[in-house]
């Protein structure tokens, strides 16, 4: 239906959790997907995505044949081989977000949400509770009115539910951005919040029943005024009004390729300028 609707390249991404993503992207490709994403197989599987490989021969022969050559894949994946050694030795891969854990299906948990889970359990030194914040993360999804497992509700959800687990009482402990999601900074749910849970998230406070966004002071202006000396194009307010800190050390170095004066080297306190 969506390849008769639209006219771009439509792309599946997955996680290989729950296992059945090589299946889902088989059959996705079959209806007309364009692209898979997927991983080289030292750093595939678990929370990651399929292995390029296995995919690659996966369509091999077919009119879905990637093309890629086994043997240069091999190379890249013998070269990568050792780094995910490095990256097991020295802690930034889990073995729990490694495998297949069928039960993300049961909780409802995507592969990029389950890898924070992983991370914010070791630094706590809770890495035992693991199966009770996953038990517990359908029911704070329950209690915020099932809001989406995308970012950034997922990670709302999630931390929560570490909380939760952590201070063995629920909601004892309450996140700003839960908080906020309750009140309705984030808009509606797609379920009300009972009275129940509001009470015990954000007390007495009245819940926002308007669009958020309406809320606001304008800043458009502000923002402008702020970055003027740097603007070329409409764009240039957007960027900086999204990325202040990065746009503006993007403007200056654009600006000095242009100018062939570059502010950095300055020394304006002397006002000298290297030649």
């Amino acid at each position: 239906a969506l390849k008769k609707a639209i006219n771009i390249p439509i792309e599946l991404h997955g996680h290989y959790t729950s296992g059945v993503v090589a299946m889902t992207y088989m059959k996705g490709v079959e209806a007309g997907a364009d692209i898979i994403d997927t991983a080289m197989s030292p750093f595939s599987m678990g929370t990651s995505q399929p292995a390029t490989e296995v995919m690659a021969e996966t369509f091999r022969g077919t009119p879905y044949d990637s093309g890629l050559n086994q043997e240069v894949l091999s190379e890249i994946a013998d070269y990568l081989r050792p780094l995910r050694e490095k990256a097991m030795e020295e802690g930034l891969l889990n073995p729990k977000v490694l495998g297949v854990d069928i039960k993300t299906l049961m909780y409802q948990v995507p592969g990029g949400m389950l890898s924070n889970l992983v991370s914010q359990l070791k630094n706590q030194n809770a890495e035992d509770r693991f199966y009770e914040v996953l038990k517990e993360i359908p029911r704070v999804r329950e209690d915020f009115g099932y809001p989406p497992l995308v970012t950034p509700t997922s990670q709302i959800v999630g931390t929560q539910a570490v909380l939760n687990v952590l201070m063995n009482q629920r909601y004892k402990m309450v996140t700003k951005e839960s908080k906020a999601l309750v009140r309705g900074e984030y808009g509606r749910t797609p379920v009300p919040i009972s009275e129940e849970v509001r009470k015990m998230v954000i007390g007495d406070e009245k819940p926002i029943t308007c669009r958020p966004a309406d809320l606001l002071e304008p800043e458009l202006d502000k923002i402008e005024a702020e970055m003027k000396q740097y603007k070329e194009q409409d764009e240039d307010v957007l960027s900086y009004a999204l990325f202040p800190q990065v746009a503006e050390e993007f403007f200056k170095y654009r600006q000095a390729q242009k100018t062939k004066v570059d502010p950095a080297l300055a020394d304006t306190a002397n006002k000298v300028y290297p030649v």
